[in-house]
């Protein structure tokens, strides 16, 4: 596992870049350090490591996560959430507090909307019994991030969308002023309307939703 991360940790200061890492940075508001490695070839110089060949043991996948996850720079957090993507078929039970921790630690956009809509939403594909207690517990959380999680793991279900259940969520969070909570519900519903349509419009016009989230919600509708 050691080696593992340290050869990662070579691989992606040898291709930095100081002048894009500065861009990056301001793009995510001065959140998180950056090695300034453009996504296309991060993704080649990260290819040995996601490959099938060299993925460690299942077992160290939580270990070298929270590793990665502690370390400053951007890179190594959008290195962990693929790599734990190539375990979801995989996927246990116990898995969901390892997202839940990606999720509530260096908490942006970026990263929380890979893993609800990737992870967390192949884990209620398989565990569906667990959904409804977990995401109670998102959405009474005061995290915004899990609420925006609540929200988005149903994001790429298409006719798989359960409507009652997004209907709870979103009703849930309703009169929020958070605007990610706001853009969220845009954004499923949005999703939503490329495969109901109708559905989506109706909900739209009977429900108090933010300006924000009934124009995103409408917005490809014609």
């Amino acid at each position: 596992m050691e080696d593992y991360i340290k050869t990662l940790e070579v691989e992606f200061a040898r291709n930095a870049n100081a002048e894009i890492a500065l861009g990056q940075k301001a793009y995510m508001k001065n959140r998180f350090e950056f090695y300034g490695i453009k996504s296309p070839i991060r993704r080649e110089v990260q290819r040995p490591f996601l490959h099938k060949a060299a993925l460690p043991p299942k077992d160290d996948l939580e270990g070298i996560v929270k590793t990665l996850w502690e370390k400053p720079q951007r890179e190594f957090q959008y290195f962990s959430q693929e790599l734990v993507f190539k375990y979801v078929k995989k996927m246990e039970e116990k898995d969901i507090a390892l997202f839940e921790f990606m999720v509530v630690n260096k908490s942006w956009w970026d990263t929380v909307d890979f893993i609800s809509v990737k992870l967390m939403g192949e884990y209620f594909k398989k565990y569906p019994d667990e959904r409804d207690k977990l995401v109670e517990n998102w959405i009474t959380s005061g995290n915004m991030w899990l609420q925006r999680s609540a929200l988005l793991f149903q994001l790429n279900y298409r006719e798989e969308l359960d409507p009652g259940f997004l209907t709870y969520v979103i009703n849930s969070l309703l009169g929020s002023k958070e605007f990610f909570i706001n853009k969220a519900i845009g954004w499923v519903l949005r999703n939503y309307g490329k495969t109901n349509p109708d559905w989506v419009i109706g909900f739209a016009e009977k429900s108090q939703l933010a300006n924000l989230s009934k124009r995103e919600a409408l917005r490809l509708i014609k």
